[in-house]
């Protein structure tokens, strides 16, 4: 990989951000797969690093949090019969915070769905912020007492609760059930009734499974190792905070959020290593 000029890792870079998978970008760059793999720990490692750094003392005002579902290696059912899984095989959830205003993604956490994570992912949040913020997240029961213990008391908070109908049988794996209600929940303090809302995190989600390939579903395209799951994610979130300009603020997230001043190349991101 040190033989790679810095434009044959942005080319790697830039094919793995738009969703191609580690063989099909070693295909397309004409590389071994290796190389890719190699680059993308490497890479990963350090964006995760940078943006750590980077996010400190954030001026949000509102954060909508979610998580959204993934695997390793197996799903979790599967897990008794699969051969020499590794460590951190099964079911993974990443959980999200996304600003409404900036759309920076400020913090995230790649674990299980306990109360224990949601703790962990939350004390990274609140240490990240100047402020008091409003906090927005759906019905997951984790959130509710990890908040207060987090914030105690020093955020306002709402749930958005979403009710469906029951999915037809034969569909339950292909197709999502139909939301048909939603009621909006003041947790803790005083939250403005009509930012509840959790669209921009459910919008991140799409934009999280549209843009790593890993994350797709129904397919033979999953995360071997949760270590190089991690690196994928933060990869991604570079990308999407300093690199990509988002369409609704014409400057990148990272900009917007003033953490930034310019739009970082692909070049930038794979010097991150050096």
């Amino acid at each position: 990989m040190n033989r790679l000029d810095i434009r044959k890792r942005a080319q790697i870079l830039g094919l793995l951000i738009e969703g191609n998978s580690l063989r099909a970008t070693s295909r397309l760059a004409d590389v071994s797969i290796n190389t890719v793999t190699k680059l993308l720990v490497d890479v990963g490692a350090a964006c995760a690093r940078y943006q750590d750094e980077a996010f400190r003392s954030l001026t949000c005002k509102s954060i909508q949090v979610d998580e959204i579902w993934s695997f390793v290696y197996a799903k979790q059912r599967s897990l008794p019969s699969a051969k020499a899984a590794p460590i951190g095989s099964g079911d993974v959830w990443t959980w999200t915070a996304i600003d409404p205003e900036t759309k920076l993604v400020p913090s995230w956490l790649v674990s299980d769905r306990t109360q224990e994570a949601a703790i962990e992912f939350l004390t990274d949040l609140h240490s990240r912020m100047a402020d008091s913020i409003q906090l927005t997240s759906d019905g997951h029961t984790a959130y509710a007492g990890a908040v207060d213990i987090v914030f105690k008391g020093d955020v306002d908070y709402g749930q958005l609760v979403k009710s469906y109908t029951q999915t037809i049988e034969g569909q339950r794996r292909y197709s999502p059930p139909r939301c048909t209600g939603a009621k909006r929940h003041a947790v803790e303090g005083a939250p403005d009734m009509q930012h509840v809302s959790t669209t921009i995190s459910e919008r991140q989600n799409l934009t999280m499974r549209m843009s790593m390939r890993r994350f797709t579903r129904l397919t033979n395209a999953f995360s071997k190792k949760v270590e190089n799951h991690g690196h994928a994610i933060a990869l991604h979130f570079m990308f999407y905070n300093f690199g990509r300009i988002h369409k609704s603020l014409r400057v990148t997230p990272a900009m917007q959020a003033g953490v930034a001043d310019h739009v970082w190349t692909l070049e930038e991101i794979a010097a991150l290593v050096e």
